[in-house]
């Protein structure tokens, strides 16, 4: 019988458990509110769709990179491959560096199941 004594007070304790959770969902995707702009744009820019469909499917990818990586992980491999693109000493710095290599790869692999994820098509860049 106790249990049963619980079960008007369940619905009210539902909505304190749920506020309770809360900061520990907003802490898995604590990216700056600029940075998120940046790669929800480039990645419209990058996939061309309806404005609205692809601001939330964007926007789902970098969720779904923020759940695997802290924001310092992902400045770093974000950078790292987004300078392969320099010429010269300093891009082949990093374009002969192993360590990196395997940064831009498992990035790059992130990336792409976080946009698959979100039905972002990767074949339209």
């Amino acid at each position: 019988m106790p249990a049963m004594s619980l079960l008007p007070t369940l619905p009210r304790l539902l909505p304190l458990t749920v506020l309770a959770l809360a900061p520990l969902a907003a802490q898995a995707h604590d990216y700056p509110t600029a940075d998120r702009v940046v790669f929800v744009q480039a990645c419209m820019r990058d996939h061309p769709g309806p404005h609205y469909e692809m601001l939330n499917k964007c926007a789902c990818a970098l969720d779904k990179l923020a759940e695997q990586f802290s924001y310092e992980q992902f400045v770093d491999m974000n950078t790292v491959s987004n300078a392969t693109t320099i010429g010269g000493e300093r891009g082949s710095y990093i374009r002969d560096t192993e360590s990196l290599q395997l940064m831009i790869r498992n990035y790059r692999k992130a990336q792409a199941a976080a946009k698959s994820g979100c039905f972002i098509n990767l074949d339209a860049k």
